[in-house]
């Protein structure tokens, strides 16, 4: 099912788009809204299309999972965009220094030019086009490399954006690693990488030769903080639908929880009730998602497997009893990779499950004495993409978000930070770097340019050599007024 993008035909697309670019460089909002307003369009009028297509690639995914975590969280920030567009793309006035004066400053966002994003395969619509909205919003033109473990939905979504982009505005190239490895190599003016923090190294080294900047959202291992007095039901609620949303295939699903000692068994029956009321039964139900491929499951499975060898005690929820038999549906063998959720106990750092991102529906659970454990395990690991914190004590949650730092944090909550218009979402260190969304998305693809417009009736020509005394009582003037 694959399709592939022969090499000399990437090539050539980013000619068009580049040179398209240079061309015309000032691009007025009039054509920037056009632009969103078609991609609103394709949206609108081919989400069943897409949504079946990424059943097809998954196995099971239902329509609905895809509407809520692609098309929902696309069309708000496609409408966001819109509405701030004429605001964004303003001049900025800048106050000017008295020692400048009559000169006027101010800054104008322009376009980068070409953006290159490298979209993963678990949100495969999303993480395609939310970065393509706020590129285009910032008047660039636009290549896609869509994942080939999601082969169904690349060709949709390569077709569609043909069907309603010129090539040289908008494209989508399709293939593996090598097709990756190309468009990583091309100089963009700016490249979006979404992805593991592995490949995330090779695609900054391979941009860095063009000194093309780069947006690298990564994983890591997002930590999720429970302390003492929150409402332990409502909290393990969250943390289930957060975790086992896709089947935790999510770059910002809670990895591991962080869990007062003594609270073990309270835990452990409060999630297995949040999960029985999110998936009453796990094989065949359309809500809970298939794990993408069988290598992605076995590596899941492996890494269990090595935990208990080590001593963790592994939980694995069981369907609900009497539930009701599934609709037959064609999902050839979607449903063998429907893994149940499970969760871990008595984890080490010598295991596979705390050393890597998990990318699965496996819950690891440590205990801690003080809060000062749980924040201290946080800082000796690499930096997070995501931070939770369930508790009731504002001073609390505020010492926690002091002394950690992570790419975003939902108090209360799991996931929904990514979901705030106005939040840019990015990670920091390992797991990545730089932001979008919303007005920070659309300045990360700007060049903001500063213009300094100087007076005709500018004093700067008494700062001209030759240098004497009257040079030195200007100097000595001008440093009164610092």
């Amino acid at each position: 099912m694959t399709s592939y993008t022969h090499p000399a035909d990437v090539r050539h697309l980013f000619e068009l788009q580049r040179q398209a670019s240079r061309e015309q460089v000032e691009v007025p909002m009039l054509v920037r809204r056009e632009r969103l307003l078609r991609l609103g369009k394709l949206l609108d009028e081919h989400a069943a299309v897409l949504a079946a297509a990424v059943q097809a690639d998954f196995g099971i995914r239902s329509q609905r999972l895809t509407e809520v975590a692609d098309f929902f969280v696309l069309r708000s920030q496609l409408a966001h965009t819109l509405k701030k567009l004429s605001r964004w793309m303003k001049p900025q006035r800048m106050s000017t220094p008295l020692y400048l004066l009559p000169a006027r400053g101010w800054i104008e966002r322009q376009p980068l030019g070409v953006v290159g994003i490298i979209s993963p395969w678990n949100y495969p619509v999303q993480l395609a086009l939310g970065p393509a909205i706020d590129a285009l919003a910032a008047g660039n033109r636009v290549m896609i490399k869509t994942s080939e473990l999601t082969p169904h939905t690349s060709a949709q979504l390569a077709g569609l954006v043909a069907q309603f982009f010129a090539p040289d505005e908008m494209c989508v190239v399709q293939g593996d690693a090598a097709v990756a490895a190309l468009v990583a190599s091309l100089p963009f003016d700016h490249l979006v990488f979404t992805g593991s923090t592995a490949v995330g190294r090779k695609v900054a080294q391979a941009a860095a030769a063009n000194l093309t900047p780069t947006t690298l959202e990564l994983g890591g291992k997002s930590p999720c903080i429970i302390d003492a007095d929150c409402d332990l039901q409502d909290a393990a609620l969250k943390i289930a639908h957060g975790k086992l949303l896709n089947a935790g295939q999510t770059c910002i699903a809670p990895d591991y929880v962080l869990l007062p000692r003594g609270k073990e068994v309270l835990f452990a029956d409060a999630y297995r009730a949040a999960v029985a009321r999110l998936f009453p039964y796990f094989e065949g139900n359309p809500d809970y998602a298939s794990i993408i491929d069988s290598r992605h499951l076995g590596r899941l499975r492996t890494m269990l497997q090595q935990a208990q060898t080590l001593g963790a005690q592994i939980e694995v929820m069981a369907a609900q009893p009497d539930t009701p038999p599934p609709p037959p549906m064609s999902i050839g063998d979607g449903v063998a990779r429907q893994m149940p959720p499970t969760l871990v106990f008595g984890v080490t750092q010598d295991m596979q499950l705390m050393q890597e991102e998990i990318f699965g529906p496996i819950l690891p659970v440590i205990s801690y004495e003080r809060l000062d454990d749980a924040v201290a395990h946080i800082n000796a690991s690499a930096r997070p993409l995501a931070l939770y914190w369930f508790g009731k004590s504002d001073a609390v949650r505020d010492s926690v978000l002091k002394r950690t730092v992570s790419g975003g944090v939902t108090v209360n909550d799991t996931l929904m930070h990514i979901t705030h218009d106005r939040l840019p979402f990015g990670g920091v260190g390992d797991s990545g770097w730089g932001g979008y969304h919303g007005e920070q998305g659309f300045l990360r693809f700007s060049h903001q340019k500063s213009v300094l417009a100087q007076s005709r009736f500018s004093a700067g020509a008494m700062l001209y050599p030759p240098y004497g005394p009257r040079f030195d009582r200007i100097m000595r003037l001008l440093k009164r007024l610092f």
